[in-house]
């Protein structure tokens, strides 16, 4: 007697379609024939499970199970052919999906959803990259750059075919157009790319000579690329399309871009932020000054306060790099770093003696606590 296909997977009637496909996946995966190799009770199991999901993840079959329970299998019943569903141990239809990712196209054969002939006659082209290299100024104000790569496209000569005679392509008389050869040993069955076609379907007996039957041809080409104000480096850029060609009509992968920042002397960048640093005299740090201060794009006025501080640190709202996606920009540090002079002449040390003198700073050396000593020197 048939067990309760609801017991046979572990749920209840009000169990949603996600907690019996949940359900299903776990036995399955447990009483699998890979994992249990030459164990009958295992593989009973495994058929079990899979009956039991065949009804109950299918709506109209579910819903004449639940109203005449096994008695639906009989004949005539809407679940198919004569003596009601008739399960296979070769049939792996509903297990594409679920076991796909894990055993790779084992579940691609006959019936399956993922067969790998979609994959190889219609792959999207593959992903290109290009380093580039950018200045400070050009991530400041953005730019457009122009660069040079190598790409498949379409062969010109046959314009993609692969043809010479532009004959269309054949169907495989190995693999019947499917690209996959199907095998069966007992119970498991698998599928593995056709080694006469490559997974394609299709032969070509007179192949075109430039691209010799593949369709494209590697060529060189230009392709332009904004790069943002305020990129920073290690920005990957995609340009949608712009990759090799798919095959047999299929998308194009894309290009994708990477920044790189070429360093300048005397500027660092950390984030949308710039910092910097000048050099002021001792008397302009003394009793402050405005200062124009250089920067990437031109100069910037910088108001240093009255005594300020050898190391000082002064920020400036809103004169960094632009934030991308933002309306506002990061700040600039300015490090003031206070210049001493190496010379003087009389006049500017009788000057700094006086302020010295005036702020009791003068040294203890008796010679310069002696005015006689700058009557010499100045007489």
């Amino acid at each position: 007697m048939k067990r309760d296909y609801y017991e046979v997977l572990g749920v209840t009637k009000s169990a949603s379609n996600d907690e019996i496909k949940s359900a299903y996946r776990k036995l399955a995966l447990k009483y699998h024939p890979d994992k249990n190799p030459g164990n009958k009770e295992s593989e009973e199991k495994f058929k079990e499970i899979n009956e039991a999901y065949e009804i109950l993840s299918d709506v109209q079959k579910k819903q004449q199970y639940d109203t005449f329970g096994h008695d639906a299998m009989g004949g005539g019943n809407p679940f198919g052919g004569q003596g009601g569903y008739q399960y296979s141990s070769g049939d792996f239809s509903n297990m594409g999906d679920i076991f796909g990712d894990i055993f790779g196209d084992i579940f691609s054969g006959q019936g399956g959803r993922k067969g790998s002939r979609t994959s190889s006659q219609h792959r999207r082209g593959e992903d290109l990259r290009y380093d580039i290299d950018i200045s400070y100024l050009e991530a400041m104000n953005g730019t457009e750059i122009s660069i040079d790569i190598l790409k498949k496209e379409f062969c010109s000569l046959c314009h993609g075919a692969g043809s010479k005679d532009g004959v269309a392509p054949k169907q495989c008389p190995q693999c019947r157009g499917s690209g996959q050869i199907r095998h069966s040993q007992g119970f498991f069955s698998f599928s593995q790319e056709c080694h006469k076609c490559y997974g394609k379907g299709t032969i070509i007996n007179n192949p075109c000579p430039d691209c010799r039957g593949g369709g494209t041809v590697k060529k060189r080409k230009i392709v332009k690329v904004k790069v943002p104000a305020g990129v920073d480096d290690g920005t990957s850029l995609k340009v949608s399309g712009s990759g090799n060609v798919g095959a047999n009509g299929a998308p194009a992968g894309d290009l994708y871009v990477v920044v790189h920042m070429k360093a300048i002397t005397g500027f660092r960048r950390d984030g949308d932020n710039l910092y910097t640093e000048v050099s002021v005299a001792f008397s302009q740090a003394a009793m402050g000054v405005e200062y124009s201060v250089p920067v990437l794009h031109g100069n910037v006025k910088v108001k240093i306060p009255v005594g300020t501080q050898p190391g000082t640190i002064l920020r400036v709202r809103e004169q960094g790099f632009p934030r991308i996606g933002r309306k506002n920009r990061g700040d600039l540090f300015v490090k003031i770093n206070v210049s001493v002079p190496k010379s003087m002449n009389d006049a500017q040390k009788r000057a700094l003696f006086e302020y010295a003198k005036s702020m009791g700073e003068v040294p203890k050396d008796s010679k310069y606590q002696n005015d006689n000593f700058f009557k010499k020197i100045f007489g």
